[in-house]
């Protein structure tokens, strides 16, 4: 079969698909409105990357950001390297691209490094998910450290972000918002889906998170088929060597000062720069 030369062409966003299980979140923020700004006074500076499919429809690849911010713009066509790829050629493409984003949650990090492993193993690797097939070795790398090259991921670390794939959705929003670590994450991710549920209830309960060592006390009971509610809460009730007192508000008495999704650390962040507001107007007011 000849080859088809890549060709830049002018495609209509309605024959644009988005990929399949897209893994990265598109945000409707400033950085996007920005985007959109840009776009429409200077038009798309960078083609977007995508195959044409058995149906002659367009796969996107890599330009998910700039189709959105196109569509607020009132753009109907973006121009696109048209690329021939097969599906796991066009996995492996998608999260290589994708991973050169400045900011990448722990959640999409974990997607994508699966997606990019199942599709190599699609592609001929051996199911143990340790070395090549030996006539295409690549150097002796394992499949986990091949994950990771485009990102500077060793495979330890590859190995651990995929791990997060089983945390229940609760769980994996806590590790995108900085509330639960990801050491700890990872020890919760062997935890069944009953258990992190119970977690999750108790981390609300508590208003605390799991420190490594209770979530590695947490998988022992597991393994050992002890792990139960009481036990949950026995754990989430130590207290950590370095815990110091607290003043709490219950989440739910902010949530209605914020947007919809706000994190714990910019909710942090705002109400501290509100006191310091406070403190330097009083101060002022006190100086007259």
């Amino acid at each position: 079969m000849k080859e088809i030369p890549e060709q830049i062409r002018q495609i209509p966003l309605t024959e644009i698909d988005s990929f399949e299980n897209h893994p990265f979140q598109i945000k409707l923020d400033d950085s996007m409105r920005e985007m959109a700004q840009s776009i429409k006074s200077h038009g798309v500076q960078t083609p977007a990357l995508v195959r044409q499919k058995e149906d002659d429809r367009y796969e996107l690849i890599s330009g998910h950001r700039r189709k959105a911010a196109c569509e607020i713009a009132g753009i109907i066509e973006m121009p696109c390297i048209v690329r021939q790829l097969s599906r796991d050629e066009a996995v492996i493409a998608m999260v290589d691209t994708n991973l050169q984003r400045e900011t990448i949650l722990p959640s999409e990090k974990a997607k994508s490094y699966k997606m990019k492993l199942d599709a190599l193993k699609r592609q001929g690797q051996r199911s143990d998910l340790t070395c090549y097939p030996s006539d295409n070795k690549l150097n002796g790398k394992k499949s986990l450290a091949v994950v990771g090259e485009s990102s500077g991921d060793s495979q330890a670390t590859v190995h651990r972000y995929i791990r997060l794939t089983e945390l229940i959705p609760q769980v994996l929003e806590m590790v995108d918002s900085g509330k639960v670590a990801l050491r700890p994450a990872v020890e919760l991710s062997y935890l069944s889906q009953e258990e992190q549920e119970i977690l999750a209830e108790a981390i609300d309960a508590e208003d605390c998170t799991p420190s490594h060592a209770q979530a590695l006390k947490m998988r022992k009971f597991s393994l050992d088929g002890r792990l139960n509610e009481d036990v949950v809460f026995s754990i989430m009730q130590e207290e950590k060597p370095n815990q110091t007192d607290k003043f709490k508000i219950p989440q739910e008495k902010l949530r209605r000062f914020f947007p919809p999704g706000t994190s714990h650390e910019k909710m942090e962040t705002t109400i501290i720069k509100a006191l310091e507001f406070y403190r330097k107007r009083q101060l002022n007011k006190d100086s007259r």
